[in-house]
């Protein structure tokens, strides 16, 4: 079995490698850091190959699928992703749009191509890297909240339109809350709900794709956190959501 991860040097997309690994599966990994991947490479005892490519580039994404052709892939972990923090009208454009080329297009384009190539086989599996944002609205980060409700509703879509095929393509959506990772560096903010581990998260995500599970959702707590905010008007969610975003930045006491 062989597995494609995007995202892979760090965080989450490492982690989930080092699981499937453990497991015995062959990997193919990418991100934009070449030193970094053939560290993880080295670390791992399955066939590994690397490819160094930034997913925010236009032809990355197919040049991804080319280099996977007739190499059997089983399964694809759509990883690679990043958060743009602050007021919409504050924020960098062009940092958002390299959001939104890594956490939609290029996820779009690998998923597309994927379950392409999936339906024509009979099999494989899809794990799109979401968040518990992405059933929510997040004032202060606002993009990278869409770019997540984007991953939710596709993959959603998808998985109704492969079951009613009666196809064995699976998707799952992973949706974690805090993560220990240098996501947050990258955004420039702090966390301050309890985090889990990349490596609790990657345990649940693996056994959840492999099991045919839909929606994996790690931690009890952000489980019950997304279930009561079904009970909140739209309105009253955004107040509470722009709250708890803006104690995530230390210097944002005004924004309070």
């Amino acid at each position: 079995m062989r597995a494609l991860i995007t995202g892979a040097t760090s965080g989450i997309g490492k982690a989930i490698a080092c699981e499937l690994s453990r497991r015995g599966w062959s990997l193919i990994l990418t991100g934009r850091n070449q030193a970094a991947l053939h560290t993880l490479q080295s670390t791992l005892l399955v066939p590994t190959e690397t490819i160094a490519l930034d997913l925010a580039q236009a032809e990355a994404p197919q040049q991804l699928h080319d280099f996977c052709k007739g190499k059997h892939v089983d399964l694809v972990v759509n990883n690679a992703g990043f958060g743009v923090f602050g007021a919409f009208a504050e924020t960098d454009l062009d940092a958002e749009l390299e959001l939104i080329q890594v956490n939609i297009r290029a996820l779009h384009i690998l998923t597309k191509l994927f379950v392409q190539d999936f339906r024509k086989r009979g099999s494989g599996r899809i794990l799109n890297v979401a968040s518990s944002a992405g059933f929510l609205t997040g004032p202060l980060f606002s993009s990278y909240y869409a770019s997540k409700n984007y991953v939710v509703r596709l993959s959603l879509a998808i998985a109704e339109e492969l079951r009613r095929e009666n196809s064995r393509v699976k998707i799952s959506i992973l949706c974690p809350g805090p993560v220990k990772t240098a996501f947050d560096q990258r955004a420039g903010v702090q966390f301050h709900l309890k985090a889990l581990t990349p490596e609790r998260v990657a345990k649940e995500a693996v056994r959840g794709v492999l099991t045919g599970k839909l929606l994996i959702v790690p931690g009890a707590s952000i489980q019950l956190g997304l279930w009561m905010a079904k009970l909140l008007p739209e309105p009253l969610l955004s107040r509470i959501s722009y709250h708890l975003q803006s104690a995530k930045c230390p210097e944002c006491d005004h924004m309070k």
